[in-house]
């Protein structure tokens, strides 16, 4: 491939530049990734590059505590880690995918750097804690479990991740949150996971319906048609981190009957893939950037003027200016709510504020998740 019509990104303007730290600390790869889109494909490929230029690198730790969750979560910042690279090609690739083709340079003292930077915050904070439930009807049926779910919970065990399973929610609590799920009813669904102490909440739906039979390479096969939508959010606020779909899928399973939930399973299984691995990748683009820029914690406030409030932030803001990174005040009708940036948990912080510094300013009520509510004293 020529370079002539390469596309160069970044700071480069004439070939790659070896970094500072010299030529022996320096691998140079050419690889190519995929996606679903052109910035997809870009992103899997600066993965690619730290996967075969650092390999031996990230190899060197793997007998180290949350190993895979370092490593993906390196993986997911690869964009940030690989400075120097190249574009050669891009363009469509098979099935409507995109591909990118790139030359980069792969530091092994930035992928050590980074490693040991995002242990010490994985040690600080511990593992995010995050709850799934995903609402799956096969023939319009409502299934006691969810093949969706049941990958998603699988990837993210696998990865060191912390979760609150359905086999881990109560009977109650399972039919609020089908019902929640049904209804779309995020305040609901989000309630519920609160209560399970998470951090993260991943909800859904998915449905496959029978379209018949179709002979498949000389045998008879059960097909089905189907959609898929996974929506993450962070429980605190409720806020919206990612939402991923799959429309009109179909996937088929040998069979003669007209009707089988077993064969609507396991076309899921198979249609479900893709969608289940993009949740995977924003599950850890949303970590990577929490251990980046600090995850955000809210503090809630009940009557306080505006000296007060002031006087509470600039406290919060010298805790400790390693770990508060930022910290927004709103004050409305004396409740004043500080939405603080920080490496550390609600639960961190709110050990900070009941030293006596605080003591004139705020009484903690409650601490859930990453939300702690308080009062100022005689309130």
């Amino acid at each position: 491939m020529s370079w002539k019509h390469a596309v160069i990104t970044g700071s480069i303007l004439c070939g790659l530049t070896v970094p500072a730290f010299g030529q022996a600390d320096v691998v140079e790869v050419t690889v190519t990734g995929e996606g679903i889109s052109d910035d997809s494909a870009k992103n899997d490929a600066l993965r690619k590059a730290l996967e075969q230029g650092g390999g031996a690198e990230i190899s060197s730790h793997s007998n180290v505590e949350n190993f895979q969750l370092v490593r993906d979560t390196i993986y997911a910042r690869a964009d940030g880690i690989v400075k120097d690279f190249k574009i050669l090609e891009k363009g469509d690739g098979a099935g409507g995918t995109k591909f990118c083709k790139i030359k980069a340079l792969v530091s092994k003292t930035a992928i050590a750097s980074t490693w040991g930077e995002v242990q010490n915050v994985l040690d600080q904070i511990g593992r995010p804690k995050i709850a799934i439930y995903i609402l799956e009807r096969i023939d319009g049926v409502i299934q006691d479990s969810s093949i969706l779910e049941s990958q998603i919970e699988n990837k993210l065990l696998a990865a060191g991740f912390d979760l609150k399973s359905r086999a881990q929610i109560d009977a109650i609590a399972q039919k609020e949150l089908a019902d929640a799920s049904a209804e779309n009813n995020v305040a609901k669904m989000q309630a519920i996971a609160k209560n399970f102490g998470a951090q993260i909440f991943i909800t859904g739906t998915a449905q496959a319906n029978n379209a018949g039979i179709k002979e498949l390479a000389g045998e008879p096969a059960m097909m089905y048609n189907g959609d898929g939508n996974i929506k993450m959010f962070y429980t605190d606020s409720a806020q919206l981190l990612a939402s991923e779909s799959l429309p009109n899928w179909r996937g088929g399973a040998r069979g003669y009957a007209n009707s089988s939930p077993q064969a609507g399973k396991k076309a899921l299984e198979g249609a479900g893939q893709e969608l289940v691995d993009r949740c995977y990748v924003n599950v850890m683009k949303q970590w990577a950037t929490h251990i980046s820029a600090g995850g955000e914690i809210t503090l809630e406030v009940e009557g306080m003027n505006m000296a007060d409030a002031i006087k509470l932030k600039k406290k919060i803001q010298d805790i400790d200016p390693d770990k508060i990174k930022n910290v927004n005040q709103t004050l409305s009708k004396g409740t004043a709510v500080f939405r603080i940036k920080a490496k550390m948990t609600g639960e961190e912080l709110s050990e900070r504020l009941v030293g006596d510094e605080f003591k004139s300013l705020l009484e903690i009520v409650d601490l859930s998740g990453n939300r702690i509510q308080a009062k100022k004293p005689g309130a």
